[in-house]
């Protein structure tokens, strides 16, 4: 399940709503449940699960109600994308859990080819029984959305290519420049006396200067070389290191354009920190679907990280950005906030 905070976008139909949910979600969903929620007359969060196996429809509805409750909401909309057979018996679903979590329901949709239907207006003026066309591309939030610099990929596929390892040439070069960045870390290990091993001194030290020369050249707009990333992801494997970086990560697109290229470039071994850091990033920038594909990427290749385990249980949860209350803000013009306890 994927969800996240939503751009502002003025939706005042069922076809504006269609229209605005790829944008709400950051991509087009397809065999999906989606729950859109409101606090008043305004959207404040939308959810997504895949459409449950036929012999389970009740799947997700119970968790989707819970996440959307745990937003204050007080209203939802319930859109089903796919065929009638499969979604019918999930909205029924998400619609039952929704109204006994105490939510009104406004409408409840489904989404089948290039037309659209409504399991609650029954006016055959209004929604006729062979369903209603739909061209979100003809729709004004499309505009308004396309025009804020809003993006909606094809599907989730395109998503996860984002967060993809580079193949080819590229990782023939990240490789070697790894191998090369193992090599310094030896180094600097050998000239290390045991005590100051012992207080991670020399890591601390290159891997809190790695972590502020890349948030410059990231300020900068300048793109980190292999050696670069090679070696920042390899002092990230120290802890220390990793929460340094991770107090200076906020929803920011540097922060996100950053991490997610490190991810990219990082070596299997090494991406569990960088994952992590962008998936805190997307989180905080309201932009659920994208920190779930870098968990994703995170626990497949390093499924007991304790921080990918953390932030997967947020996401999950539905926990809102706006509860991460004492986070350190930086900058020339931040104010410090005290900081919470870290987990390992």
């Amino acid at each position: 399940m994927t969800s996240t905070d939503h751009p502002r976008l003025a939706v005042r139909s069922p076809a504006d709503l269609l229209a605005a949910v790829p944008y709400l979600l950051g991509f087009h969903p397809a065999d999906s449940v989606v729950v859109v929620a409101l606090r008043g007359r305004r959207i404040i969060f939308a959810a997504r699960a895949d459409l449950p196996h036929p012999a389970d429809p009740a799947g997700p509805a119970r968790h989707l109600a819970g996440v959307v409750r745990r937003q204050r909401a007080d209203a939802a909309t319930v859109v089903g994308y796919g065929p009638a057979e499969r979604v019918t018996p999930a909205v029924d679903a998400v619609r039952a859990a929704l109204t006994g979590a105490g939510l009104v329901l406004l409408d409840a949709l489904r989404v089948t080819g290039d037309r659209w239907w409504s399991y609650v207006c029954t006016e055959s003026g209004c929604c006729p029984p062979q369903g209603r066309p739909y061209d979100p591309g003809a729709s004004e939030v499309t505009a308004s959305a396309v025009f804020a610099g809003q993006v909606a990929l094809p599907d989730r596929a395109a998503l996860v290519a984002q967060v993809a390892s580079v193949e080819g040439a590229a990782r023939t070069a990240m490789r070697q420049a790894t191998a090369d960045a193992e090599r310094r870390l030896s180094r600097l290990i050998g000239r290390a006396s045991g005590a100051d091993l012992s207080e991670g001194g020399p890591l601390r030290a290159a891997g809190l200067a790695a972590v502020r020369g890349a948030l410059r050249r990231q300020r900068r707009r300048e793109r980190l070389g292999d050696d670069e990333v090679a070696w920042l992801s390899l002092l990230l494997t120290h802890m220390p290191v990793r929460d340094h970086a991770w107090e200076r990560t906020d929803g920011r697109d540097r922060d996100i354009a950053l991490w997610t290229d490190v991810l990219r470039r990082a070596e299997p071994e090494l991406i569990a920190a960088p994952a992590c850091l962008l998936a805190f990033a997307a989180w905080r920038a309201g932009q659920g679907a994208l920190a779930a594909v870098a968990l994703e990427r995170a626990l497949a290749g390093h499924p007991d990280y304790s921080l990918a385990l953390v932030l997967d249980d947020l996401l999950r949860r539905g926990v809102p950005p706006s509860e991460l209350d004492g986070w350190p803000v930086f900058g020339p013009s931040a104010v410090v906030r005290p900081r919470r306890r870290r987990t390992r």
